[in-house]
């Protein structure tokens, strides 16, 4: 029964999303002013998971791996297409923080996700 607790793996993974596309998201916020500096963005998670049967790989098979582990999802990054300044700056503050809102909702959900598993596990064994 407990041997493939794979919603533990998925709200794992969600959440890792969407801490990677905060720090996208913020690099982007950063650089406003760059000059010819393009918003960057990463694929929506449901477009990741979909691009392999089981979802990405977050098994470390050694403790050097985990530091490759926050690159995971840098095979879907992509420039977003927008408006440009006279400057050729893409970014449009507003629409990086309705973007941000997004993913900080996306990790509450994976937390949520993770919460509510954990409570269904604890009740199965009698921890309630």
């Amino acid at each position: 029964m407990f041997e493939t607790l794979s919603i533990f793996r998925t709200a794992h993974a969600m959440a890792v999303h969407a801490g990677e596309r905060q720090t996208i998201l913020a690099q982007n916020m950063a650089n406003a002013d760059t000059p010819d500096y393009s918003a960057r963005d990463i694929k929506p998670f449901s477009e990741v998971v979909s691009a392999t049967s089981t979802g990405p790989d977050l098994r470390a098979t050694r403790a050097s791996h985990l530091a490759a582990q926050s690159s995971q999802f840098e095979a879907s990054m992509f420039t977003r297409e927008g408006e440009h300044n006279p400057n050729g700056n893409s970014v449009s503050l507003e629409l990086e923080m309705l973007h941000a809102v997004d993913a900080k909702r996306q990790h509450d959900r994976a937390l949520a996700i993770y919460k509510s598993s954990m409570g269904l596990l604890r009740t199965s064994l009698g921890r309630g």
